[in-house]
Protein backbone atom coordinates (compact mmCIF):
# COMPACT_ATOMS: atom_id res chain seq x y z
CA UNK A 1 0.00 0.00 0.00
CA UNK A 2 3.33 2.48 0.60
CA UNK A 3 4.57 1.44 -2.70
CA UNK A 4 0.95 2.55 -4.68
CA UNK A 5 0.72 5.57 -2.40
CA UNK A 6 4.16 6.92 -3.21
CA UNK A 7 3.25 6.01 -6.66
CA UNK A 8 0.61 7.94 -7.06
CA UNK A 9 2.27 10.98 -5.30
CA UNK A 10 5.45 10.90 -7.65
CA UNK A 11 2.86 10.59 -10.75
CA UNK A 12 0.98 13.77 -9.95
CA UNK A 13 4.26 15.52 -9.28
CA UNK A 14 5.67 14.63 -12.67
CA UNK A 15 2.00 15.95 -14.25
CA UNK A 16 2.58 19.28 -12.28
CA UNK A 17 6.42 19.63 -13.54
CA UNK A 18 5.49 18.85 -17.33
CA UNK A 19 2.86 20.83 -16.80
CA UNK A 20 5.03 23.98 -15.91
CA UNK A 21 7.49 22.80 -18.21
CA UNK A 22 5.55 22.97 -21.27
CA UNK A 23 3.30 26.10 -20.53
CA UNK A 24 5.92 28.58 -18.89
CA UNK A 25 8.40 31.09 -21.00
CA UNK A 26 11.78 29.43 -22.11
CA UNK A 27 14.16 31.34 -24.36
CA UNK A 28 16.81 30.13 -26.69
CA UNK A 29 19.58 31.84 -28.12
CA UNK A 30 19.85 30.78 -31.91
CA UNK A 31 20.69 31.82 -35.26
CA UNK A 32 17.75 31.92 -37.98
CA UNK A 33 18.36 30.26 -40.92
CA UNK A 34 14.69 29.95 -42.60
CA UNK A 35 11.15 30.93 -42.45
CA UNK A 36 8.34 29.07 -44.48
CA UNK A 37 5.16 27.90 -44.41
CA UNK A 38 3.62 24.37 -44.56
CA UNK A 39 0.22 23.21 -44.96
CA UNK A 40 -0.10 20.43 -41.42
CA UNK A 41 -2.51 17.77 -41.31
CA UNK A 42 -3.20 17.06 -38.13
CA UNK A 43 -4.25 13.76 -35.57
CA UNK A 44 -3.98 12.57 -32.61
CA UNK A 45 -1.23 15.33 -31.95
CA UNK A 46 -3.73 18.24 -32.45
CA UNK A 47 -3.64 18.71 -28.78
CA UNK A 48 0.17 20.32 -29.22
CA UNK A 49 -0.98 22.66 -31.71
CA UNK A 50 -2.41 26.27 -31.26
CA UNK A 51 -5.06 27.76 -32.98
CA UNK A 52 -5.54 28.81 -36.53
CA UNK A 53 -4.99 33.41 -36.91
CA UNK A 54 -7.40 35.08 -34.96
CA UNK A 55 -10.43 35.32 -36.89
CA UNK A 56 -9.86 32.09 -39.14
CA UNK A 57 -11.68 28.84 -39.20
CA UNK A 58 -10.25 26.98 -36.50
CA UNK A 59 -12.32 23.49 -37.33
CA UNK A 60 -10.65 22.32 -40.50
CA UNK A 61 -8.51 18.81 -40.08
CA UNK A 62 -5.21 20.77 -41.92
CA UNK A 63 -4.04 24.33 -42.48
CA UNK A 64 -1.15 26.52 -43.21
CA UNK A 65 1.45 27.09 -40.51
CA UNK A 66 4.33 29.16 -40.26
CA UNK A 67 7.15 27.83 -39.46
CA UNK A 68 10.74 29.15 -37.88
CA UNK A 69 14.16 27.45 -38.58
CA UNK A 70 17.06 28.14 -36.06
CA UNK A 71 20.28 26.88 -35.70
CA UNK A 72 22.02 26.94 -32.22
CA UNK A 73 25.04 27.72 -31.19
CA UNK A 74 26.48 23.85 -30.88
CA UNK A 75 24.98 23.65 -34.71
CA UNK A 76 21.81 22.02 -33.53
CA UNK A 77 18.42 22.91 -35.86
CA UNK A 78 15.78 23.76 -33.71
CA UNK A 79 12.55 24.00 -35.66
CA UNK A 80 9.80 26.23 -34.24
CA UNK A 81 6.11 26.57 -35.25
CA UNK A 82 4.32 30.36 -35.10
CA UNK A 83 0.98 30.28 -34.29
CA UNK A 84 -1.56 32.48 -32.30
CA UNK A 85 -2.53 31.40 -29.10
CA UNK A 86 -5.87 33.84 -29.03
CA UNK A 87 -7.66 34.03 -26.24
CA UNK A 88 -7.19 30.13 -25.33
CA UNK A 89 -4.50 28.22 -23.20
CA UNK A 90 -1.57 29.05 -22.42
CA UNK A 91 -2.83 32.13 -21.68
CA UNK A 92 -0.11 34.40 -24.29
CA UNK A 93 -2.66 36.28 -25.68
CA UNK A 94 -0.71 35.98 -28.96
CA UNK A 95 -2.36 37.58 -32.20
CA UNK A 96 0.55 38.55 -33.89
CA UNK A 97 1.96 35.49 -35.76
CA UNK A 98 1.84 37.50 -39.08
CA UNK A 99 4.52 40.81 -37.44
CA UNK A 100 6.07 37.72 -35.52
CA UNK A 101 7.04 35.70 -39.39
CA UNK A 102 8.33 39.48 -40.60
CA UNK A 103 10.49 39.69 -37.88
CA UNK A 104 12.51 36.76 -37.85
CA UNK A 105 12.44 36.41 -41.96
CA UNK A 106 13.99 40.04 -41.20
CA UNK A 107 16.91 38.69 -38.58
CA UNK A 108 17.78 35.70 -41.09
CA UNK A 109 21.32 35.17 -41.33
CA UNK A 110 24.19 32.89 -42.48
CA UNK A 111 27.29 31.19 -40.64
CA UNK A 112 29.61 33.61 -42.01
CA UNK A 113 27.55 36.38 -40.93
CA UNK A 114 25.53 35.28 -37.77
CA UNK A 115 22.66 37.60 -36.37
CA UNK A 116 21.82 35.68 -33.01
CA UNK A 117 18.25 35.88 -31.30
CA UNK A 118 16.60 34.70 -27.86
CA UNK A 119 13.57 32.95 -29.37
CA UNK A 120 10.97 32.76 -26.33
CA UNK A 121 8.67 29.95 -26.67
CA UNK A 122 6.26 27.37 -24.94
CA UNK A 123 6.12 23.51 -25.35
CA UNK A 124 8.36 21.09 -26.64
CA UNK A 125 10.32 19.60 -30.00
CA UNK A 126 8.82 15.89 -30.27
CA UNK A 127 10.13 14.16 -33.46
CA UNK A 128 7.96 10.93 -33.11
CA UNK A 129 4.66 13.09 -32.64
CA UNK A 130 5.84 15.59 -34.74
CA UNK A 131 5.08 18.81 -32.82
CA UNK A 132 7.20 21.88 -32.30
CA UNK A 133 7.72 24.29 -29.63
CA UNK A 134 5.59 27.89 -30.08
CA UNK A 135 7.57 30.79 -30.70
CA UNK A 136 6.10 34.02 -29.00
CA UNK A 137 8.81 36.19 -29.49
CA UNK A 138 12.10 36.99 -31.11
CA UNK A 139 14.38 39.85 -30.04
CA UNK A 140 18.24 40.64 -31.05
CA UNK A 141 20.85 39.65 -28.55
CA UNK A 142 24.76 40.44 -28.97
CA UNK A 143 26.10 36.92 -28.90
CA UNK A 144 25.75 33.45 -28.36
CA UNK A 145 26.87 33.75 -24.87
CA UNK A 146 23.96 35.86 -23.93
CA UNK A 147 22.38 34.37 -20.09
CA UNK A 148 18.80 35.95 -19.74
CA UNK A 149 17.67 35.52 -15.98
CA UNK A 150 13.64 34.26 -16.39
CA UNK A 151 12.00 37.42 -14.88
CA UNK A 152 8.86 36.19 -16.42
CA UNK A 153 8.80 32.37 -14.54
CA UNK A 154 10.30 33.83 -11.06
CA UNK A 155 7.61 36.44 -11.00
CA UNK A 156 4.93 33.57 -12.67
CA UNK A 157 5.72 31.02 -9.69
CA UNK A 158 6.16 33.71 -7.22
CA UNK A 159 3.15 34.79 -7.25
CA UNK A 160 1.10 31.35 -7.94
CA UNK A 161 3.39 30.21 -4.82
CA UNK A 162 1.56 33.33 -2.67
CA UNK A 163 -1.56 32.04 -3.78
CA UNK A 164 -1.06 28.76 -2.78
CA UNK A 165 -0.23 29.82 0.78
CA UNK A 166 -3.20 32.23 1.06
CA UNK A 167 -5.52 28.75 -0.12
CA UNK A 168 -3.73 26.91 2.12
CA UNK A 169 -4.16 29.55 5.22
CA UNK A 170 -7.86 30.19 4.40
CA UNK A 171 -8.03 26.37 4.40
CA UNK A 172 -6.30 25.89 7.69
CA UNK A 173 -8.25 28.73 8.96
CA UNK A 174 -11.84 27.27 7.83
CA UNK A 175 -11.18 23.88 9.27
CA UNK A 176 -10.15 25.62 12.76
CA UNK A 177 -13.42 27.95 12.90
CA UNK A 178 -16.15 25.13 11.48
CA UNK A 179 -14.71 21.58 10.75
CA UNK A 180 -12.54 21.07 13.77
CA UNK A 181 -15.79 22.65 16.25
CA UNK A 182 -17.91 20.32 14.30
CA UNK A 183 -15.78 17.61 14.78
CA UNK A 184 -15.48 17.89 18.29
CA UNK A 185 -18.97 18.14 18.98
CA UNK A 186 -19.80 15.18 16.76
CA UNK A 187 -17.20 13.26 19.07
CA UNK A 188 -19.14 14.81 22.46
CA UNK A 189 -21.75 13.35 21.13
CA UNK A 190 -20.58 10.13 20.51
CA UNK A 191 -19.11 10.14 24.07
CA UNK A 192 -22.55 11.04 25.34
CA UNK A 193 -24.40 8.23 23.54
CA UNK A 194 -21.59 5.30 24.94
CA UNK A 195 -21.84 6.60 28.18
CA UNK A 196 -25.94 6.41 28.17
CA UNK A 197 -25.64 3.14 26.37
CA UNK A 198 -22.71 1.76 29.28
CA UNK A 199 -25.36 3.24 32.08
CA UNK A 200 -28.08 1.70 30.29
CA UNK A 201 -26.25 -1.67 30.51
CA UNK A 202 -25.66 -0.95 34.03
CA UNK A 203 -29.44 -1.12 34.77
CA UNK A 204 -30.29 -3.96 32.76
CA UNK A 205 -27.19 -5.73 34.60
CA UNK A 206 -28.90 -4.52 37.88
CA UNK A 207 -32.00 -5.06 37.41
CA UNK A 208 -31.40 -8.37 36.21
CA UNK A 209 -29.38 -9.41 39.09
CA UNK A 210 -32.12 -8.17 41.13
CA UNK A 211 -34.60 -10.24 39.10
CA UNK A 212 -32.50 -13.78 39.63
CA UNK A 213 -32.13 -12.88 43.68
CA UNK A 214 -36.11 -13.40 43.84
CA UNK A 215 -35.69 -16.46 42.44
CA UNK A 216 -32.80 -17.72 44.85
CA UNK A 217 -34.46 -16.66 47.71
CA UNK A 218 -37.72 -18.91 46.80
Amino acid sequence: MRYVKWGLVISVLLLILGFFHYTLPQRDIVRIVNTEVRRVDFGTNSIFWANSDTGADGTTVNRDVRFIETIDPDGKPIVYRNEDTGWGWPPYFKLDSSNLQAEARDLVSTSEAPKWVAVRHYGWRNEFLSIFPNAVGVKPVAGPDVRLFPWGNVVILSVLAIALIFVWRAWIQFRERTIDPLWDDAEDAMDAVDQKADQAKARARGLWSRVLGLFRKK
